[in-house]
C-alpha cells in the first residue's frame, strides 16, 4: 500500500497502523491473561462428584479466540476515536458530554461480546472499555480537530 501513498499520507497512515496493531495486541493479551482464566473457570465450574467437565479442544480454542478478537477490537477504541476526531466528526467536548451514555453502552457491549453469561467477565470487559473511553477523551483533546457547529 505504501507505494500508492504520497509522503504526507504515509506520515498519517503509519502512526495509525502502528498504534492500531499495538492496541489490538495489547487487548488480545489482556483478554488472554486477565479475562480468560476466570472465564474458563466459570465454564468448568459446573463439576461435582458425579460430573467432571472435559472441554474439547474445539471449545477451548473457540472461547480463547472469541476473547482474543473481542478484546483486541475493544482496545481499538482510542485509535478509532482519534480517527473520528481527525475527520471532524467528534471532539473531546462531545465525548465528555456523552460520557453517561458511553458507560451504559460499555456494559451493553460487554454483555454481548463476552462468551460467558457471568457478571464478572462482563465487568472485566466493561471496565477497560470505560477506561479506554477516558483515554480516548484525552487523546482526542490532544490530537483532534474542533468540530464546527458543536
Amino acid at each position: 500500500m505504501a507505494p500508492g501513498l504520497y509522503q504526507h499520507e504515509k506520515q498519517v497512515v503509519l502512526p495509525f497502523t502502528v498504534l492500531s496493531v499495538c492496541c489490538f495486541l495489547g487487548g488480545a493479551a489482556f483478554g488472554y491473561y486477565v479475562v480468560f482464566p476466570p472465564a474458563f473457570r466459570f465454564l468448568v465450574g459446573y463439576s461435582s462428584d458425579f460430573l467432571m467437565p472435559m472441554p474439547a479442544v474445539k471449545e477451548y480454542f473457540s472461547l480463547s479466540l472469541r476473547l482474543l478478537i473481542a478484546f483486541g477490537l475493544v482496545f481499538e477504541l482510542p485509535v478509532f476515536m482519534v480517527l473520528l476526531s481527525r475527520l471532524g466528526v467528534i471532539d473531546a467536548a462531545f465525548l465528555r458530554k456523552h460520557r453517561r451514555y458511553a458507560i451504559l453502552f460499555a456494559f451493553v457491549i460487554a454483555a454481548i461480546l463476552t462468551p460467558t453469561p457471568d457478571v464478572i467477565n462482563q465487568c472485566l470487559m466493561a471496565v477497560p472499555l470505560i477506561v479506554l473511553y477516558e483515554i480516548s477523551i484525552i487523546a482526542v483533546g490532544l490530537t483532534g480537530k474542533k468540530v464546527v457547529g458543536a
